[in-house]
């Protein structure tokens, strides 16, 4: 890197710019691994995703929330035990703050709901009370996570999101080169 000119840098730079305008399509795909995947539910985790998203649109949440909705457990496949800050990761360039805690943040809140039931403590989110976005991230899970494993309830195709996807997925808010960046 240290050997690179600014020639050199700026036909990365160009090159980086074309790759990420692949990204939205490369989020459609890896959501579709998501298909088939029960792990024990009554749904598959892409329907599962989808039902999540489908929840906020039906009560008119805003874009980035049903982004949020739609890849909120897109790292099952990849981060079996952290799951949660795959999907912050991912999500961060193009998310409000608030968005992003609660996607980051959103396991152990989902935990209230089950935890106790394998000899956890169901509380274990109240180690966050008192944060700005804890009931934001806690009703996000109450209204719609937790009940979005219903194999009964009309869930909206991936097809209906990929606009979405796109559109908020093709220019970040927050990057390195911006002032407004938290990284």
């Amino acid at each position: 890197m240290t050997e690179g000119t600014a020639e050199d840098w700026q036909a990365i730079a160009v090159a980086n710019m074309e790759f990420s305008k692949g990204l939205p399509d490369r989020v459609i795909t890896h959501l579709r691994l998501l298909d088939g995947d029960f792990g024990g539910f009554a749904v598959d985790r892409l329907t599962h995703s989808l039902q999540t998203a489908t929840r906020a649109y039906r009560a008119d949440r805003d874009d980035e929330y049903v982004l949020c909705a739609l890849l909120h457990d897109i790292g099952d496949t990849l981060g079996s035990f952290n799951h949660q800050e795959i999907a912050a990761a991912i999500l961060k360039p193009f998310v409000s703050e608030q968005n992003h805690w609660m996607v980051d943040k959103h396991a152990v809140f989902q935990g209230y709901y089950y935890f106790h039931l394998l000899g956890f403590d169901r509380d274990k989110r109240d180690q966050y009370r008192g944060e700005p976005y804890f009931d934001y991230t806690a009703e996000f899970c109450q209204e719609f996570d937790q009940p979005s494993f219903d194999a009964g309830y009309g869930t909206l195709p991936l097809e209906h999101f990929e606009p979405l996807v796109r559109s908020l997925m093709a220019a970040p808010k927050h990057t390195l080169f911006t002032a407004d960046s938290s990284a």
